[in-house]
């Protein structure tokens, strides 16, 4: 009889000490969306990386020291609060449109393409976890070894606690590209903005590289980047973005610091937006 209340008592304990973390967790969530984010402007945010963003100089692959900058800068973003989501690129590695002209079946290059962005996702997460941001890799793609399965809800749920979510495979489905993806999580995560790192400051009305005297937009309408065809991003995504009415900000990743400017809402890059005038 006395060996039974024992158990029971373990037991009650037992469920009083799973009630008591599962209260805490919750506060501690709730805490993280209703605090004052530090300044920042923003509360939830989808970074769109390409791949070639993380080959640095190389010609080809990935940089760890492009990679360990990046992871730097993402750590002090999640150090102010922000909630981060990642859509990651892989034309560093392989690209399929690349691969159809060569005369592989486009959407076997696609496929393969999108294996490559599931590889830059878990450098990126090996390097924010080796500084102690807490990082889910999800897949488009059933990859279960390696990450979890895209699931809204659960990605959502790891966001809230203050994790970076980095989603891999692409939308899983060839003839997307990856900015068609981060539109689409954009829009499922209920990110208030996407970031587009690139390798220039902004939009111009020309290439920058060809034409010297180029002009950098510091805002732009959605409308206006389809008319002009100025390929920020493919049309399919600018046009999700202005039916969901999710601006983007279009930046320089490779200077140091930019991302948590953008976070801040300092004024870099061009912004592309419903409201916006074009400047």
């Amino acid at each position: 009889m006395e060996a039974g209340n024992k158990q029971q008592c373990m037991a009650c304990a037992k469920l009083h000490y799973q009630h008591c973390i599962s209260f805490i967790e919750q506060a501690i969530a709730t805490y993280l969306i209703k605090r004052d984010f530090m300044g920042t402007n923003y509360r939830r945010v989808l970074l769109k990386l390409s791949g070639e963003a993380l080959m640095g100089n190389m010609g080809y692959g990935i940089d760890p020291e492009v990679v360990k900058g990046i992871a730097q800068e993402l750590g002090e973003v999640v150090a102010t609060g922000v909630q981060v989501a990642i859509v990651v690129g892989g034309g560093n590695i392989f690209r399929g449109v690349k691969a159809a002209s060569a005369g592989m079946d486009r959407a076997t290059g696609d496929y393969i393409g999108m294996i490559a962005t599931v590889m830059n996702a878990m450098t990126l997460q090996d390097s924010l976890e080796r500084i102690g941001v807490q990082t889910r890799v999800q897949t488009a793609i059933a990859m279960q070894e390696l990450a979890e399965p895209y699931i809204r809800r659960r990605a959502i749920r790891h966001l809230e606690k203050g994790r970076v979510v980095i989603f891999g495979a692409g939308s899983g489905n060839p003839f997307f590209t990856t900015d068609t993806t981060a539109a689409l999580r954009a829009a499922e995560i209920e990110a208030e903005v996407i970031f587009k790192a690139t390798k220039v400051d902004g939009i111009y009305d020309a290439d920058p590289e060809i034409h010297p005297e180029a002009k950098r937009y510091s805002t732009l309408t959605y409308t206006h980047v389809l008319a002009k065809d100025l390929r920020v991003m493919d049309s399919t995504a600018i046009a999700l973005c202005k039916e969901n009415n999710i601006p983007i900000l279009v930046f320089d990743l490779t200077v140091r610091g930019n991302i948590h400017r953008a976070v801040m809402g300092k004024s870099i890059g061009t912004l592309v937006g419903g409201s916006c005038e074009i400047s």
